[in-house]
């Protein structure tokens, strides 16, 4: 889109948007001067249309303190575009901005709720996870900053982790969970099917690949994927399948997929790769209230009240 926009096209907005208001300004001018026209055989402004024998049509003009109501919009209208930034090539005179005003909303909000999260500075996270009131103020940061990708019971959806069992793909302790959510996280893995050898090939990786979890595969292509698996895949998911949380390589020996685990959807991804993004939460969030989240997040799968 930003193709279609040039430095010229701010300009054409701000002369179309000044002409605009002061033509509004030229026409009530130009009415409000106008002589009407008086009829000859009677001194009124009667527009020759009679109704019920004497009920007639008047063409007089509005009320001077209606036209000036709209002088005052005309007025008006010029004055904002001259304190605020209306015109896309003029900042206003108040240098206000949208994008300020948030800024300066949210550090006052930060500001009065700093306190409620202070109070769990000094504990650890997993001290906090304990807690009543921080969970609470956890759920309710989750629900207004992570629902929308991982649902409002974190369960997650295709593509989307599920942050209510122990399969992590950077680490499900408290810290590594912190680190997620402040610094996000960006996995990728590459399209593998040249380097598997094509379609066919896939699909055997794909059957040792359900082997490797005890899902039901077709052992004579498992057999004939296994070797391909050690020399193309292991380096990153190892060599049991085990993954790696360093890299964010999933582990393929458990039942927890991410994208699906039938053998269509692995092949899909050995063809296609994937590409999954974790965005930084360290603009949204205070570092205080990512410890609480991370905190509410870790014992969801951890019920740190049963002493897990």
């Amino acid at each position: 889109m930003s193709d279609f926009f040039t430095n010229v096209v701010p300009w054409v907005v701000a002369i179309v948007t000044i002409v605009s208001v002061l033509a509004c300004g030229v026409v009530l001018w130009i009415q409000a001067s106008k002589k009407l026209k008086v009829s000859l055989d009677e001194k009124t402004n009667s527009t020759g249309h009679v109704w019920d024998e004497d009920l007639k049509e008047l063409n007089n003009p509005m009320p001077r303190w209606w036209m000036g109501l709209f002088y005052i919009t005309v007025v008006f209208g010029l004055g904002y575009l001259a304190y605020y930034p209306g015109l896309a090539v003029w900042e206003g005179t108040s240098q206000w901005s949208s994008a300020e005003q948030y800024k300066a909303e949210r550090a006052k909000i930060e500001e009065a709720s700093a306190p409620l999260y202070s109070q769990f500075a000094a504990m650890s996270m997993e001290e906090v996870a304990r807690h009543p009131d921080a969970m609470g103020m956890g759920q309710r940061l989750f629900l207004n900053n992570c629902a929308q990708c991982h649902g409002s019971d974190a369960r997650g959806s295709k593509g989307f982790p599920n942050l209510t069992d122990s399969d992590w793909l950077y680490g499900g302790d408290t810290e590594s969970i912190r680190v997620s959510i402040q610094e996000g996280r960006q996995g990728m893995m590459p399209p593998m099917i040249d380097a598997v050898g094509g379609t066919q090939e896939a699909r055997a990786v794909a059957q040792y690949v359900l082997s490797l979890s005890g899902r039901s595969n077709n052992s004579v292509l498992a057999q004939l994927g296994r070797e391909t698996y050690k020399n193309v895949c292991a380096a990153c998911h190892g060599a049991e399948g085990k993954g790696n949380q360093a890299i964010g390589a999933p582990n393929l020996s458990d039942r927890i997929w991410l994208y699906g685990g039938t053998e269509k959807a692995i092949v899909e991804t050995i063809r296609n790769g994937r590409t999954g993004n974790m965005p930084s939460h360290a603009q949204l969030l205070t570092p205080e209230q990512i410890r609480v989240v991370a905190s509410y997040v870790w014992q969801m799968s951890n019920a740190p009240e049963q002493g897990k």
